[in-house]
């Protein structure tokens, strides 16, 4: 036991913990509003997203969705509770997060989700925990993949390993081949949260100032949302079906009512590289973005 009682890695690394969760097409329409589609109800682009008749598809990004609320059903009164690892909502921050999705993404599903503990850094005095996260459909078959990584205030401190330094990737020394600029709306998180995300640090302002915030910020995955829109859209011909994997770093918070900034560069065929920049702060709210497509 280490971490101030909150990590146990011989307890976490011998568990794979079963979830379970499903949705429907609603919930498919509901998030992509939650991301900011359909903020222009005549866009004919984005209608597939909001409305179940016709064309209807998921947003790739919405692969976190099933995954995390299954995971949210895991805390209790007390906090984030998973075996091994044990800590208040206070003591979580999402670090950095990898979603890759390994069959076309069904508009409703009935899923299960086999939970794999990675790996624990000690961060002194904060740690890094990282989870693999595997989703099946009825059938068995693979229809997406999680890797989640949680900075844990106060978790570290045990004199382990610090972990790998993984170099950051950097856009290159070149102006964009694409840029979106999306305003979000005042109520963005208030809306994103009925997708599932009830964390109240993006509700209640009593508990955002717990975190030295003065007013609830927008969750790090609405952001990831916009940031996967617009890179489907600017360099797929927003078509999903061209969309495998995005993975980002959270570097800094959003306030709903901000403005994104999702600079694009292409790399090769299938890669693109990609940061979503606040542009009222002039802060990068996302860094190390590389998004793969299919051919």
């Amino acid at each position: 036991m280490m971490g101030a009682k909150m990590i146990d890695l011989g307890e976490a690394s011998k568990v794979e913990l079963v979830l379970e969760s499903s949705y429907t097409s609603r919930d498919v329409a509901l998030y992509a509003l939650g991301v900011g589609a359909g903020s222009d109800p005549l866009d004919d682009s984005d209608r597939r997203f909001v409305y179940e008749r016709g064309e209807f598809h998921a947003l790739p990004t919405f692969a976190v969705i099933p995954q995390s609320n299954a995971m949210l059903s895991t805390i209790t009164p007390t906090g984030f509770n998973l075996p091994g690892m044990s800590a208040s909502l206070e003591c979580l921050l999402h670090g950095e997060q990898y979603t890759e999705l390994r069959a076309p993404l069904p508009t409703s599903a009935k899923l299960k989700h086999l939970v794999r503990f990675k790996n624990a850094y000690d961060k002194a005095p904060n740690a890094v925990v990282e989870y693999g996260i595997t989703s099946v459909d009825e059938s068995g078959r693979q229809i997406m993949y999680n890797e989640i990584s949680f900075f844990v205030i106060g978790g570290g401190g045990w004199g382990g390993d610090r972990g790998p330094s993984a170099p950051a990737v950097s856009p290159p020394d070149r102006a964009p081949d694409a840029v979106i600029e999306e305003k979000t709306a005042p109520n963005q998180a208030l809306l994103y949260r009925l997708s599932g995300d009830w964390n109240p640090l993006h509700a209640d302002p009593a508990f955002a100032r717990r975190f030295g915030f003065d007013r609830p910020i927008l969750h790090g995955l609405c952001t990831f949302g916009y940031l996967g829109r617009h890179v489907m859209k600017a360099m797929f011909g927003n078509d999903p079906r061209k969309f495998k994997s995005i993975k980002v770093r959270f570097a800094e918070p959003v306030f709903p009512g901000e403005t994104l900034v999702s600079r694009m560069w292409r790399e090769g065929d299938t890669r693109v590289i990609a940061e979503t920049i606040v542009k009222e702060r002039g802060k990068a709210a996302i860094k190390n973005g590389v998004i793969e497509s299919r051919d």
